[in-house]
């Protein structure tokens, strides 16, 4: 991400809105900010949240360019990218999504920071949209430190580019290649003056993905970049524009962290100590439907939910209903609609897809509703 001591400025505070004593322009003024509607940001470093958990910010530091972002409910879009800087040096600006505490401004109940020694799985999904008129890296961030600080620079910074276009490179140098996650890496390490940068560069671009943060954050504590006893502090996906980058989005994001304890994030309200899948499949040569149902055995219920699950290997989804469920291979997450967002304490959603398969038809082993593992019926 380029010298990272620009890399979060403290985000601006937000102006109060001024009431009128007028009733018209008092009901207008309630009425602005609308549950769901898309929030446009042309301030430097504005932010906004969405889906009541995630912060989304423009970040702009490194030009005086125009630069505006439009928040949606599951992810942001640059709308005007002006401007562009050397591409020899830190890019122009690092507008994002992220779970976590960033220059003090802590995403709605984190977990985070959480020291590394206690996480058990830190699952995260991420859609790129991109573009091919711009100079850009489309980047997912994950901030370490010796201590559980929510302000000012952390001692390393982990990237991984899920696609880049032009002449760019990370900080620092290549020292190899590795396998993290199930995917092979261009692997980059460096200092920007302020943090530690352990890259891992896509070899051609990625769309959409789901993962667990800990495959990375192992890979800088096998390298000496961190130790178990620090914390992560946030995770951020988004681009850093070296010249133009208007239409770039992140469609959708997702996080959560599990730590011992077996809960879920709290950023992801009211996530149970468990839960159980039945998941009932039709099988013919070469293709299948998955019947699944989600039980919330917990006392709580749970709101915008996210159940990840990895398919066998050779399957691939190809249409599903009652869910949306993305990318279609590998390991997948299935995100509720609008109608069925909420699992009551003690009750279930179901959801369905079919599928495609080449070889030995298999069931995945292994469910996580919003981080916590689920028993399978």
């Amino acid at each position: 991400m380029g010298p990272l001591t620009l890399h979060g400025r403290s985000v601006r505070g937000l102006f109060a809105a001024v009431l009128t004593a007028l009733a018209a322009v008092a009901a207008l003024v309630t009425a602005t900010p609308a549950a769901h509607a898309d929030t446009q940001i042309c301030d430097a470093f504005g932010s906004t949240t969405i889906q009541g958990r995630y912060v989304v910010q423009n970040n702009r530091w490194g030009t005086s360019a125009t630069q505006c972002i439009t928040a949606t409910d599951t992810g942001f879009r640059l709308t005007q990218a002006d401007g562009s800087v050397p591409t020899n040096g830190a890019p122009k600006s690092y507008p994002s999504v992220y779970n976590g505490c960033h220059y003090t401004n802590c995403s709605p109940g984190t977990y985070l920071p959480a020291r590394l020694s206690t996480i058990s799985g830190a699952l995260t999904s991420i859609s790129y949209g991109y573009v091919s008129d711009a100079v850009y890296d489309a980047a997912y961030d994950i901030w370490l430190d010796p201590t559980p600080r929510t302000d000012g620079v952390n001692r390393t910074e982990i990237m991984v580019w899920f696609n880049k276009v032009g002449s760019i490179q990370p900080v620092g140098s290549a020292v190899g290649t590795s396998t993290v996650a199930g995917r092979s890496w261009q692997v980059w390490s460096g200092n920007n003056g302020s943090n530690d940068v352990l890259s891992f560069v896509a070899p051609s671009a990625i769309g959409s993905w789901s993962f667990d943060v800990m495959d990375f954050v192992r890979q800088a504590i096998s390298r000496g970049l961190a130790d178990s006893s620090w914390y992560l502090t946030s995770v951020q996906a988004g681009f850093e524009p070296w010249a133009n980058g208007a239409g770039l989005a992140v469609n959708s994001f997702s996080s959560s962290v599990t730590t011992g304890g077996g809960l879920g994030d709290p950023g992801d309200p009211g996530t149970p100590a468990s839960c159980k899948v039945a998941y009932k499949t039709n099988v013919w040569q070469g293709g299948y439907t998955a019947d699944v149902i989600v039980t919330n055995t917990g006392t709580a219920p749970v709101d915008d939910w996210h159940l990840t699950f990895t398919l066998p290997s050779g399957q691939k989804v190809t249409n599903s209903w009652n869910a949306t469920v993305s990318p279609s291979s590998g390991t997948v997450t299935a995100t509720n609609l609008g109608h069925n967002a909420r699992i009551a304490a003690g009750g279930s959603q179901s959801f369905g897809f079919q599928g495609s398969y080449t070889g030995t038809f298999a069931r995945p082993d292994r469910f996580t509703l919003n981080g916590a593992a689920c028993t399978t019926a």
